[in-house]
């Protein structure tokens, strides 16, 4: 993969926050705060972009949260300044799992539990006026690794053209708390688990392949033979993006016919 320039891609990223928020005519931004190197990344840039004090934070914890996540939400609220709000999401997810009566599926109780952070964060922005940024990065986006409705709604997604490798590149490069960038990648939806452990392989591997299929268009078993991996591994990335276009896209609709 291609080194970045990775201070013209902060100051390009710092441009495209100011120009959508001046855009909008809006007050501010709004982020959740999971305690992770995506969503802190963008609290960082989103408060050298328009200043502290047009940014507000959610922190939204729930039981499978990690304290260490939840603490680090905060810590990162405190230390750059910034209003934040910490919403414990049990009661609501609770209410609606007593409702449906569904049989437990920890990836329906996951992706709702997505879905209500989310209603939360856009009720503060309506009311604030203010603008919803996403933390979803180009890994994530490019094999559906977020829950559509869910963390995958937004009003802008400034690292969205950032591979999780520049993520961290990126994140090194504005000092951002060694701790955040050394734990483990991880959405807390349930009791321990990590982004790679679901995916089922790391980061670096995934950026290369993604790289590799997506932006120079090499076959399966070129890609395969490169990064010395098996072609089922690369077989089973190119799935997930082609399974998952439908998040990123508006719902499509048949065409009508004019007499």
């Amino acid at each position: 993969m291609p080194e970045l320039n990775l201070e013209k891609t902060k100051d390009d990223i710092l441009k495209f926050i100011q120009s959508k928020v001046s855009e909008a005519k809006s007050n501010g931004i709004v982020v959740g705060l999971s305690g992770g190197i995506d969503s802190t990344l963008i609290a960082y840039l989103a408060c050298e972009a328009i200043g502290k004090e047009r940014v507000f934070g959610i922190i939204m914890p729930s039981t499978t949260t990690p304290t260490e996540d939840k603490i680090h939400g905060t810590e990162i609220a405190q230390n750059l300044g910034i209003d934040y709000k910490e919403i414990a999401i049990d009661s609501i997810l609770n209410e609606f799992l007593s409702v449906t009566k569904l049989d437990e599926n920890n990836l329906a109780i996951g992706n709702l539990k997505a879905r209500i952070r989310m209603s939360i964060i856009y009720y503060y922005a309506n009311a604030k006026n203010y603008l919803v940024s996403g933390t979803g990065n180009k890994s994530e986006i490019l094999i559906g690794y977020f829950t559509k409705h869910g963390d995958g709604a937004c009003d802008m997604e400034p690292i969205g053209d950032l591979y999780k490798t520049d993520v961290y590149k990126l994140s090194k490069f504005m000092d951002i708390p060694r701790e955040i960038i050394d734990k483990p990648p991880r959405a807390g939806l349930w009791n321990n688990q990590t982004d790679e452990d679901e995916i089922g392989m790391s980061y670096d591997l995934l950026d290369q392949i993604l790289y590799q299929y997506m932006e120079n268009d090499k076959e399966v078993e070129e890609i395969s033979e490169d990064l010395n991996v098996p072609e089922d591994d690369v077989l089973t990335i190119i799935d997930k993006i082609n399974r998952n276009e439908h998040k990123s896209k508006v719902p499509e609709s048949p065409k009508k016919t004019i007499l």
